[in-house]
């Protein structure tokens, strides 16, 4: 047979597969009902071992993995089609959608928002991008942020999250699984860092580099060339430029965004000296209230994984069976657990598509650790 006849053949074969797939897919549909009827969970290990043994001996030795594979993945997507069925009206989808119903239509532009560090500061910036309207209250330090939300002391908290160049900012992380607040909205800031000194200070006279982590992160090209010079980690950007404007010391210099120089009377020594020119640095919106404002193009999520070989990849493989993309995949160590993790996942999604909906709502119940942090719009 030529390639042509070759291929009218493979589009029949096609054509039954895609038959057979369709039955046995509506029967996927009568097997999650009963599992619901008898409150069995969808994975029934033993049995897909069972059949997965059967057709790795059934297809021969040169056929043997390829069949299995192909039948892992058909195991896969049935799963994720009954999870469909099963949870399509479960408490936490039903909460999700209720959620949905009740937010505002539009994001609020209004309202009282903490934010770390002081006048000058990147958050600032990206308060007044994310609510323009709003009135910002200056708190010391990040988890200080979160208190003022869950207390009810202000509307909104404006936090980074996470630096095209120098990784996530791992408090941030850690307290949104701690702590009971939600992303509502994000943002995305160009971020330019300035070496500001006292007037007259040179270059060889600093002793002493004060600045947030993350910024002496974005700098190391330029601080490795620095001899003898401390690197002194401080708690915001614009509260190091302040410190320096009020020491009495010309040999400490501070690594801040370009406008604390007017703001504290300092001098631009080095001026863009940051690693990349391509340094963005992502800051969330979060609210005591869980939101999802119109738009919402990006889903949070914290959740363990199967702690068995293969647990994570078919965690993943949800997401992948419903043509969802993931852009975030970080983990963090449980405290207390042996080299078991926490993982972090960013989906393009909406809360809105039911598929998506399903796959959360399953990992609600079926993983240890689970928690939505957020649907939101991300500009």
């Amino acid at each position: 047979m030529n390639l042509d006849e070759v291929r009218v053949k493979i589009n029949d074969i096609n054509d039954q597969m895609l038959t057979l797939f369709k039955e046995r897919m509506e029967l996927s549909k009568d097997v999650a009902a009963a599992k619901k009827e008898m409150n069995k969970a969808i994975y029934d290990a033993k049995r897909e071992r069972d059949i997965l043994d059967k057709v790795t001996k059934d297809a021969g030795p040169d056929l043997d993995l390829y069949a299995r594979r192909f039948f892992e993945a058909l195991f896969s997507l049935s799963r994720t089609y009954q999870s469909e069925q099963l949870f399509q009206d479960n408490e936490f989808t039903v909460k999700m959608k209720k959620a949905i119903e009740q937010s505002p239509t539009l994001p609020s532009q209004r309202g009282s928002v903490a934010c770390a560090g002081v006048f000058g500061s990147n958050a600032q910036v990206a308060c007044d991008k994310l609510l323009p309207l709003s009135q910002i209250h200056y708190v010391t330090g990040f988890r200080a942020v979160f208190d003022a939300v869950e207390s009810g002391e202000c509307q909104f908290g404006v936090l980074p999250i996470e630096n095209s160049s120098n990784g996530s900012v791992k408090e941030v992380y850690d307290l949104l699984e701690e702590r009971k607040c939600y992303i509502v909205r994000g943002t995305r800031l160009w971020i330019s860092h300035d070496l500001l000194v006292k007037k007259g200070t040179k270059l060889e006279d600093i002793h002493t580099i004060i600045s947030h982590p993350q910024a002496l992160g974005q700098c190391s090209h330029f601080l490795e060339k620095l001899e003898g010079v401390e690197l002194r980690s401080f708690d915001n950007t614009a509260r190091a430029a302040q410190l320096v404007a009020a020491s009495d010391d010309p040999g400490v210099a501070a690594i801040a965004a370009p406008q604390c120089a007017d703001l504290y009377n300092l001098s631009p020594l080095m001026r863009n000296i940051q690693n990349s020119d391509n340094n963005y640095t992502r800051f969330i919106c979060i609210s005591k209230d869980f939101h999802v404002y119109p738009g919402a193009n990006k889903i949070s999520v914290v959740t363990t994984a199967s702690h068995a070989p293969g647990g994570l990849g078919t965690l993943l493989t949800k997401f992948a069976n419903i043509g969802v993309n993931l852009t975030k995949l970080e983990s963090r160590p449980i405290v207390g657990h042996n080299f078991e993790f926490l993982f972090y996942l960013d989906l393009e999604a909406s809360l809105a598509d039911p598929k998506v909906l399903s796959v959360l709502a399953e990992l609600h119940t079926s993983q240890d650790k689970f928690r939505l942090l957020g649907n939101y719009p991300e500009n």
